[in-house]
């Protein structure tokens, strides 16, 4: 009777061979690399397009092209300050930022921070020390992940405007544009496919946590008598 051989133990891959992996084979690139980069930004190669276009595809004819209660939009990248105030981004979009006072001057997520001791078995609510280089950590503030932009030709408060951090205010302002051209009520839902933009602290982990990204969303609208149904 043969006997089976154990399986071969798998192999660590670590995350910089899958970045070279990827850059290799076409799928992506570090963005601006000629000159030097700049962090957490990526360019899409050939097959890395042709994948994208397969899921965004993919996407579109389950959430859209197989049903007849969806409505497609594309919302614009720029919209009005008050829709960010009106949403609470302006207010409440924030992160807990704190900053080395040591030798390395790291920006840090103070709520990562707490996660990662919490992790490893220690006290989150103890003083906490630089990951980097052990140094003192000054107090935490509130910073705001929308970046901001000015339109027209005079940059002053009167033209700012806000890169947005997500897709789904895009669909609440246009709500009513739906109901009108569409000539639907309540079950129904309005999908889009856009890019958005977060000025995250501490971005990382290859194309995963991004400052600029690509989302697929999708907002359905029940009367409330009905939401327990769906």
């Amino acid at each position: 009777m043969a006997t089976t051989q154990p399986a071969d133990p798998p192999t660590e891959v670590t995350m910089e061979e899958i970045v070279a992996l990827c850059k290799r084979r076409g799928f992506v690139f570090p963005s601006s690399e000629i000159y030097g980069g700049l962090g957490s930004t990526y360019d899409y190669g050939h097959y890395g397009v042709l994948l994208k276009t397969n899921v965004k595809n993919e996407w579109w004819r389950a959430m859209l092209q197989e049903r007849d209660d969806m409505v497609a939009l594309d919302s614009a990248i720029l919209q009005a300050p008050k829709v960010w105030e009106a949403s609470g981004h302006l207010a409440g979009f924030t992160d807990p930022l704190v900053q080395c006072l040591g030798e390395c001057k790291k920006r840090w997520r103070e709520d990562h921070l707490r996660e990662a001791v919490a992790a490893e078995g220690g006290d989150p609510e103890a003083e906490l020390r630089c990951p980097q280089c052990g140094g003192e950590l000054s107090e935490p503030r509130n910073f705001n992940l929308m970046f901001e932009t000015h339109v027209g030709p005079v940059a002053d408060q009167g033209s700012v405007v806000y890169l947005r951090p997500e897709t789904a205010q895009g669909i609440f302002i246009n709500f009513k544009n739906v109901l009108g051209f569409a000539r639907k009520k309540p079950p129904f839902g309005i999908a889009q496919v856009g890019k958005s933009f977060r000025n995250e602290i501490t971005p990382g982990n290859f194309i995963f946590r991004t400052r600029e990204f690509e989302q697929m969303e999708m907002e359905f609208f029940v009367p409330p008598a009905e939401a327990e149904r769906w």
